[in-house]
């Protein structure tokens, strides 16, 4: 099976096999693609039973958390009171103006996770920040040295 003599079968299913992609490139069958906005049937049709409902719907949720319904408790509560992802942070950081005071604001920040004052993940996003501030002073530095060597050749 499909060793015929001349390869006929395997020729045909190769055939088949190789159509390649029916679209050009950048271009797909609904040129058009979705509609900004649009929502899906299932979306629509949820919303249309719950129309009117919401008041009600989230009364006997509240009533079922102040019974003691741990899972309503904690629906409403992550409504009232959502997780942070983040929290503001209040926190001493030397000024960083040339590469040489870099030392003190590492040191900063490793002091402040030490004592508590900060997480080591806030000191990581801070320390992002010190890096992207560095990259700065560097590119800012080496554009004033390139105009420098420039103004020289003139």
């Amino acid at each position: 099976m499909g060793f015929a003599a001349g390869g006929g079968l395997m020729a045909a299913n190769a055939e088949r096999k190789q159509r390649g992609n029916p679209f050009k490139p950048g271009q797909s069958g609904n040129p058009a693609g979705k509609p900004k906005g649009a929502r899906h049937k299932t979306t629509l049709a949820i919303e249309a039973l719950l129309e009117g409902e919401a008041e009600a719907l989230t009364r006997k949720a509240v009533d079922l958390a102040l019974s003691g319904d741990m899972q309503a408790l904690r629906l409403c509560m992550d409504r009232l009171a959502p997780p942070r992802k983040d929290r503001s942070v209040t926190f001493d950081l030397p000024p960083i103006e040339t590469l040489e005071d870099l030392p003190k604001a590492t040191r900063a920040l490793m002091a402040a996770v030490a004592t508590g004052e900060l997480t080591p993940a806030e000191a990581a996003e801070l320390g992002k920040l010190v890096d992207a501030h560095v990259k700065a002073i560097e590119a800012t530095d080496l554009n004033r040295r390139l105009e420098a060597l420039e103004g020289m050749r003139a």
